[in-house]
Order: C-alpha cells, then structure tokens, then sequence
C-alpha cells in the first residue's frame, strides 16, 4: 500500500497514512474537521544502498547541519501518522 500525505492548514499538521489506492481518502483533520488537501510528496527511492531513509537523508550533512535543518523542519509542520482503519477483527469470528 502506498503511503499519503494530507495536509490541514489551520491546525498545520501534516497526517501520513496507508490506503490501497481504491479506498475513501482522508477528507477531514481528525483534531478540527476542517478539510484537508493531499500533498504530493516523492517516493521513497533508495539508490544509495542506505540501511534507512534517514541515513540516506543526512548521508552528506555534518551533525550541526542535521539539527539545523530538523529544527528548521519542525518549527512548521506537525508531523502524524494516521493508522489505515481496522476492515477485520479476528475477534468478531465465530467458532
């Protein structure tokens, strides 16, 4: 499943969330239900051969350029992972 990003304006948070590309997308911030926008963002491409997408994010930056750049970063948006919805819970099977 891919991952998307949705973005809502007045409370400057930006959800991520997997669905399969047939499914609702997100339409309303969970925190304010204002509507929220789809941003595109790139696909996550390991040409590097980095062990992780963070490694392979700071793989040319000294550790003071990294911090500048989080800060810089976190000082803007909110970031928050949005779980895809629960379709089945082996639970509710009967025996």
């Amino acid at each position: 499943m891919p991952t998307y990003e949705y973005e809502c304006e007045p409370c400057r948070v930006v959800y991520e969330t997997r669905h399969g590309v047939t499914d609702p997308p997100l339409e309303a911030c969970p925190r304010c239900r204002a509507r929220v926008r789809r941003r595109i963002s790139a696909p996550n491409l390991n040409r590097g051969n980095y062990a992780s997408p963070t490694e392979a994010k700071y793989a040319r930056m000294s550790a003071k350029e990294e911090i500048a750049r989080e800060s810089v970063l976190q000082k803007d948006y909110e970031r928050i992972w949005l779980p895809p919805p629960v379709k089945h819970s082996p639970w509710d099977e009967s025996p």
